[in-house]
């Protein structure tokens, strides 16, 4: 039983003349851009909600550094 409303869109790549190999490519760069990839490894295996707030809080805590570490510059 699903919490949210998902809308879903179509993805669709275009097999040109470069091959499926670079669609295939083209498909898995959309994919990870959507975000189904990383959807799909949280799904896979039931998570506790204390350890689900724990790993969110790191995810941000990990982001923050990196905003202020590229905020900040090259060190000279």
């Amino acid at each position: 039983m699903p919490s949210e409303a998902v809308q879903c869109k179509p993805l669709e790549v275009i097999v040109g003349d470069r091959g499926v190999e670079r669609a295939i490519k083209q498909l898995k760069r959309k994919l990870a851009a959507e975000g189904v990839l990383r959807e799909l490894k949280l799904r896979r295996h039931h998570m506790k909600p204390s350890v689900k707030l724990r790993k969110k809080m790191a995810e941000a805590a990990r982001r923050r550094r990196k905003r202020t570490k590229m905020d900040a510059g090259p060190a000279v």
